[in-house]
């Protein structure tokens, strides 16, 4: 498997060899006849002589990105990947990393971001990070044991829970009251106003200029105060608008 080259090259190889060796050795002993006769005994000794003999190379060599597991086997099993893999992956392919849940690239480098897609489970946020994600939940909300859902926060014990529908009908009934005292002044506005817009003025106001002239100043301050308190008003119910909409 894997294999490129199935011809095993052989190569020489040399080796001392052991092997025993007789060497005769003379000796003299003595005859028949009181003579002295000279002979011969064998011995033996180890002598080493060097030999050549023939050396098959691994069965095959592997294709180019597959190595051998271990030099005793015939497959080329194990990828080769030039760039380390990262974050937990290990090499599946020459030069591809096969990677855990969370990575992804050709080395496992790139986290992959949970929350992008739709399949992340959580019920109301999804939070990414670094090879994984968790569930998460806005406020007056609470993890659920499967920490994916959401589920409301139970109030404490002894809450009137009739007492939350309170503040917005007195809001309610505030902002009727603020919008019945701003037409009452808008209608007192337009009675100030009347003298200016005709140009007559009462007649209890005597003829005198000094006379005349007190009541244009105190019709300008009521029209001033008058004012203000419209102001006011209008600012506060727009308030109550905003929060009734919250």
């Amino acid at each position: 498997r894997r294999v490129c080259s199935a011809v095993p090259p052989s190569r020489r190889s040399a080796h001392a060899e052991s092997h025993v060796q007789p060497v005769y050795q003379p000796y003299l002993t003595t005859c028949p006849g009181q003579r002295l006769c000279s002979t011969y005994r064998t011995i033996y000794r180890v002598a080493y002589r060097q030999r050549y003999r023939l050396v098959p190379e691994p069965p095959a060599s592997c294709c180019p990105g597959w190595s051998r597991a271990n030099g005793h086997t015939l497959g080329c099993n194990r990828a080769l990947c030039w760039e380390p893999c990262q974050n937990g992956g290990s090499c599946a392919f020459p030069g591809r990393c096969s990677c855990p849940p969370g990575w992804t690239g050709r080395a496992c480098q790139t986290d992959v971001d949970e929350c992008a897609s739709q399949r992340h489970g959580c019920s109301q946020l999804c939070i990414n990070t670094a090879g994984s994600f968790h569930c998460a939940c806005r406020d007056g909300f609470s993890l659920a044991a499967d920490h994916k859902g959401c589920q409301p926060l139970v109030p404490p014990p002894g809450t009137d829970t009739s007492s939350q529908a309170g503040p917005s009908s007195e809001m309610k009934e505030e902002m009727e009251d603020l919008r019945s005292r701003v037409e009452a002044l808008e209608q007192k506005l337009q009675l100030v106003l009347a003298p200016f817009h005709n140009l007559m003025l009462p007649e209890d106001v005597g003829a005198d200029p000094i006379s005349r002239l007190s009541h244009s100043l105190q019709q300008l301050d009521r029209i001033d105060s008058l004012s203000e308190q419209i102001s006011f008003l209008e600012e506060r119910l727009e308030t109550c608008k905003c929060l009734e909409k919250q």
